[in-house]
């Protein structure tokens, strides 16, 4: 399985790809725009982690 980072990397550049595609995203705001999404996905998907491991955890004490 690949990385963390190389997992959000790869969603991240595909979503900014799509930004461009639209025009939504000029040269100008690309760095910013970048970053903002990479910690979005990578936020997005910390929390779905630790909320998934906290119902695994709460499943398994009540059995």
């Amino acid at each position: 399985m690949k990385s963390l980072d190389e997992q959000v990397l790869k969603v991240t550049k595909e979503i900014v790809a799509k930004f461009i595609e639209v025009g939504r995203v000029s040269p100008a705001s690309f760095e910013e725009t970048f970053k903002t999404v990479y910690r979005s996905v990578k936020e997005a998907i910390l929390d779905h982690s630790i909320e998934e491991e906290e119902l695994t955890t709460s499943t398994i004490k009540q059995t």
